[in-house]
């Protein structure tokens, strides 16, 4: 199986949508889909990942499935904390907590990150829980066991697709941690997904387990080949 994860394209915040750059992104990104085919695709709640997913459905006539638990407002209420500047941040903006994140007292946690003490006050916990269970259900029906204990998946139904799912930033960020048995404190501070930015993920179904493997993180290839302004979210230019 070849996993696609793509964050949705330049947004309008509220109400919640793609702005007209959002909109070519989308587009953009279903050409690009449309090249090798898709077989299922899977979109969050939120209208901007459902816009961003609309144009690869019309190309190839396909419905979206919604998935509830990868809505971006879950991830918030777990994942954000208060900000003296912000009023609410992604704790992986947050200088304090990313210091923390990456301290050797938080790193000889591991996977139990969160019982670290002074996160007590958060709902890390809670939240990791929770996105545990909706991914491990989610690859579980894809045809994948999560063997949690041993960090890599039995391969118990193959089907050889290629599956899309349209979401975000903030529930990437635990989405990936989840799946590759990455603590979410490592990889919410190292890696980032930009505006229709898509990463590729390889369950290798020839063997009795894999170990997923990142192909491409972030890639937005897609908005280059159409003359598309490329980079970081509308800031950083490469």
């Amino acid at each position: 199986m070849l996993l696609y994860y793509i964050r949705h394209g330049d947004p309008i915040y509220d109400p919640d949508s793609l702005t007209p750059l959002g909109q070519e992104q989308a587009k953009a990104l279903a050409k690009r889909l449309v090249t090798f085919g898709v077989d299922k695709i899977y979109a969050s709640p939120s209208n901007r990942a459902m816009q961003t997913a609309q144009p690869t459905c019309d190309l190839l006539r396909k419905d979206m499935t919604i998935c509830p638990w990868a809505d971006e407002a879950l991830a918030a209420r777990d994942f954000m904390i208060p900000s003296e500047q912000h009023g609410h941040t992604w704790c992986f903006y947050d200088p304090t907590m990313k210091r923390l994140f990456n301290s050797p007292a938080v790193r000889s946690l591991d996977k139990k990150w969160y019982e670290y003490p002074e996160f007590a006050p958060y709902r890390f916990a809670e939240g990791v829980k929770r996105v545990d269970e909706a991914v491990d259900a989610f690859l579980l029906e894809l045809g994948f066991r999560h063997d949690r204990e041993n960090n890599r998946y039995d391969v118990i139904d193959p089907k050889y697709e290629r599956v899309a799912l349209f979401a975000h930033q903030g529930f990437g960020m635990c989405f990936f941690s989840s799946m590759l048995d990455i603590p979410y404190c490592h990889f919410c501070t190292h890696f980032d997904f930009g505006h229709s930015s898509m990463s590729v993920i390889q369950f290798n179904e020839h063997h009795q387990y894999v170990y997923p493997k990142v192909l491409q993180l972030s890639n937005d290839s897609h908005l280059y080949r159409e003359g598309i302004l490329t980079g970081y979210n509308n800031g950083i230019k490469f």
